[in-house]
C-alpha cells in the first residue's frame, strides 16, 4: 500500500504547530483574504470598516509629541513578562528540575494517572492574560497615533473597526487550542503507556511522555504569543514610520 503523502503546511509557526500536534492536514486555502472578510464580516462591520477607510475623521493633533521609544519599550517589556511566565510555570516544568516528593510513597504505590485539567486551566489563564495584555496595548498605540496625522488616525480607526469586527471569531478559533491539546495529550499517554520496561519504575515512563507533552505546550503558547502581538508589532511599525 503507497503511503499517503501529508500536506506541506505553510503560514505562521503557530498553525504549523497546531497542525503537526493534530496530526491533521491543512491545505492552503484558495481564497484571497478580500474574499475571506467578505465572509468574516456582517453589513453593519462592513459599513464600519468603510468608513474608517473613507470617513472624514478628526483633525490630528498640531502638538502631538514626536515618537519615542517609551511605547516600543513597554510593549517589549510586557511582551516578556508573558514570555517569562509561559517559561516558569509550574504544571511546564521538566521533570528533572522539579522538587522531589516531600514524603517517600509507601511500598507498592503507584502514581495516579496525570489529568489534563492543570494543563488546561494553565493554557486558559495564559491566553486571557495574553488577550489583555495585547488589547490594551493597541487601544494605547492607537491613542497615540490618532494624535499623529490623518492617515495615521485613519490606521488607528481602521484597526479598532477590524478589532471589533474580528476578536470573536479569533476567540472562538484560539478557544479551540486547548482541546486540540488534549488530543495530543492523551495520544502521548496512549502511545507512551507500554513502552516502560516490566522492572523500570511507573513514574519514568509517565515522566518522559509528561515532559514532551510539556515543551509542546509550551511551545504553543509562545507561537500564540507571537501571533497576538502582531498587531501591536503593526502600530508600532506605523509609528516609527510617521
Amino acid at each position: 500500500m503507497q503511503a499517503t503523502r501529508r500536506t506541506t503546511v505553510r503560514g505562521p509557526t503557530f498553525i504549523r504547530l497546531l497542525a503537526r500536534l493534530a496530526d491533521v492536514d491543512a491545505p492552503q486555502s484558495s481564497q484571497s483574504l478580500p474574499d475571506h472578510l467578505s465572509g468574516w464580516l456582517n453589513w453593519t462591520q462592513a459599513i464600519a470598516l468603510s468608513t474608517a477607510l473613507d470617513g472624514r475623521l478628526p483633525e490630528p493633533d498640531d502638538e502631538a509629541p514626536a515618537f519615542e521609544d517609551g511605547p516600543a519599550a513597554e510593549c517589549a517589556r510586557l511582551r516578556e513578562a508573558l514570555a517569562e511566565t509561559i517559561a516558569n510555570a509550574r504544571e511546564l516544568v521538566p521533570s528533572a528540575q522539579r522538587e522531589p516528593a516531600q514524603v517517600p510513597p509507601v511500598e507498592g504505590w503507584v502514581p495516579p494517572p496525570p489529568d489534563y485539567a492543570p494543563y488546561r486551566q494553565r493554557y486558559l489563564t495564559l491566553q486571557r492574560a495574553m488577550q489583555g495584555t495585547t488589547g490594551r496595548l493597541r487601544g494605547e498605540l492607537r491613542d497615540l497615533l490618532g494624535r499623529a496625522s490623518e492617515d495615521m488616525a485613519r490606521l488607528a480607526e481602521l484597526d479598532a473597526v477590524m478589532e471589533l469586527a474580528l476578536s470573536p471569531r479569533e476567540q472562538r478559533l484560539l478557544g479551540t487550542v486547548p482541546g486540540l491539546l488534549e488530543t495530543h495529550f492523551e495520544r502521548l499517554r496512549r502511545a507512551h503507556a507500554g513502552e516502560g520496561s516490566p522492572d523500570a519504575p511507573a513514574t519514568a515512563t509517565h515522566d518522559a511522555w509528561l515532559d514532551i507533552f510539556r515543551k509542546d505546550m509550551q511551545s504553543v503558547l509562545l507561537a500564540e504569543l507571537d501571533v497576538r502581538f502582531q498587531p501591536v508589532e503593526g502600530l508600532l511599525a506605523a509609528l516609527r514610520a510617521r
